[in-house]
C-alpha cells in the first residue's frame, strides 16, 4: 500500500489530488501540505474534500510525516524545489506536475533522480500523452509540407505560458520532424510580420475563465488540415494520472521517468 502525500492540499490542484488518492485502490492518503502559518494545520486532509476523517493530518512541515512513500507536488517552483531536496534526504519517491521550470531549475530534478524515482511530466492526464504519440506518427507521416501552429486554453489562474503540455506537443512534432524547438517556436506575432516560414511552429495562448485545459496543434498544408485535439473538463483526470504514477513510482528504481513510461508508451 503506497502512502501518499499530497503537496499544497488546499489549492484546486490539491484537492482533486486528495480525492484521486482516496478513490484509487492500493493508495493510502497519508497527509497533505499547506503554507506554514495556516489556519487548516492539523486538520484531516480528507475533511478537506468533505470525505470523512482519514486519519491524515495536514501539516506545514513535511518532517512531521514519518510514515509517507511517495509525495505528488503540483505546487509552485520554489515550493516544489524544497519538497524534492526533502524526498532525497528521505529516500522518497516523488511525482512532480508543477510547470515553468528553467533550464538549471530542470537539472537540479535530474540531479535529484540520481537518488530517487522521480515521474516528472508536463501533465499527468492519459488521454494527453496518447495524443502526444499521435502527434509523433502524424508528423513524420504528414512531413515538412504542413505548417504547424499549437494552440492551448487555460483558467486565468494559469502563471505559466504557453503551458507545459503546449510545450510538450511542439516539442514533440520538432522531434520528429528534425528540428529544435527552440530554434523554430514562435510565441506570438503582431504587425508585419511577413509570410510565414516553413518550419516554424507557432504557439497561441488564451487564459480567460476556468477554463480546465485544452490543447490542438494543427497540421496544415494547400487543400487540407489535420487537427488532433484534448479538452479538459475536470482536474480530476490529471489527478487520477498522478496517482497512478505515485503507485508506479513506487515501486521503481532511482531515476528521471515520464508519463510514458508509467503508461508502458516507451
Amino acid at each position: 500500500m503506497s502512502r501518499i502525500v499530497i503537496a499544497g492540499g488546499t489549492g484546486r490542484m490539491g484537492r482533486a489530488l486528495i480525492e484521486a488518492t482516496l478513490d484509487t485502490s492500493g493508495a493510502t492518503l497519508a497527509g497533505a501540505t499547506v503554507r506554514d502559518g495556516s489556519s487548516l494545520v492539523g486538520v484531516d486532509a480528507a475533511e478537506l474534500v468533505g470525505r470523512p476523517r482519514s486519519g491524515a493530518p495536514v501539516v506545514a512541515d513535511l518532517s512531521t510525516l514519518s510514515d509517507a512513500s511517495v509525495l505528488i507536488d503540483f505546487t509552485t517552483i520554489e515550493a516544489t524545489l524544497a519538497h524534492l531536496a526533502w524526498c532525497v534526504k528521505h529516500s522518497i519517491p516523488c511525482v512532480i506536475g508543477t510547470t515553468g521550470f528553467s533550464a538549471e531549475e530542470e537539472r537540479a530534478i535530474v540531479d535529484a533522480s540520481r537518488h530517487i524515482p522521480i515521474v516528472y511530466a508536463p501533465n499527468f492526464s492519459v488521454g494527453v500523452n496518447v495524443v502526444l504519440d499521435l502527434l509523433d506518427r502524424a508528423a513524420r507521416v504528414l512531413g515538412h509540407d504542413v505548417d504547424v501552429e499549437v494552440l492551448e486554453s487555460h483558467h486565468r489562474h494559469k502563471v505559466d505560458a504557453p503551458s507545459g503540455t503546449a510545450l510538450a506537443m511542439g516539442r514533440t512534432v520538432a522531434n520528429a520532424l528534425g528540428r529544435t524547438l527552440e530554434d523554430v517556436a514562435v510565441y506570438g506575432r503582431q504587425g508585419q510580420t511577413g509570410a510565414r516560414p516553413r518550419d516554424q511552429i507557432g504557439f497561441a495562448t488564451v487564459r480567460a475563465g476556468d477554463i480546465v485545459g485544452e490543447h490542438t496543434v494543427l497540421f496544415a498544408s494547400e487543400g487540407e488540415r489535420v487537427e488532433i485535439t484534448h479538452k479538459a473538463s475536470s482536474r480530476r483526470t490529471f489527478a487520477d494520472g498522478a496517482v497512478r504514477a505515485a503507485l508506479w513510482a513506487s515501486q521503481a528504481p532511482a531515476g528521471l521517468f515520464s508519463m510514458r513510461d508509467v503508461l508502458g508508451l516507451n
